[in-house]
């Protein structure tokens, strides 16, 4: 898909040599496929602190209670 945008000259330069793409296509789709990875993964772990993929298990069922291994992070 082709679009035009306005990019500060010294990011773009930054984009494709952390991307190592030489031309400015390819840098801009890698860091744009990147930053949505990256706030995908973000989500991904949110969700799992919250216990959204929490599912009943065996001491669940014996009525124990072991506990959540892993402390929710502390936001600001």
């Amino acid at each position: 898909m082709r679009i035009s945008v306005e990019i500060d000259e010294g990011i773009l330069k930054q984009a494709m040599e952390l991307t190592g793409d030489s031309k400015r296509s390819g840098a801009l789709a890698k860091a744009a496929t990147a930053f949505v990875r990256r706030e995908k993964a973000r989500e991904f772990g949110r969700l799992l602190r919250e216990g959204a993929f929490d599912y009943p298990t065996v001491l669940d069922e014996i009525g124990a209670d072991p506990g959540n291994p892993v402390p929710p992070l502390m936001e600001d």
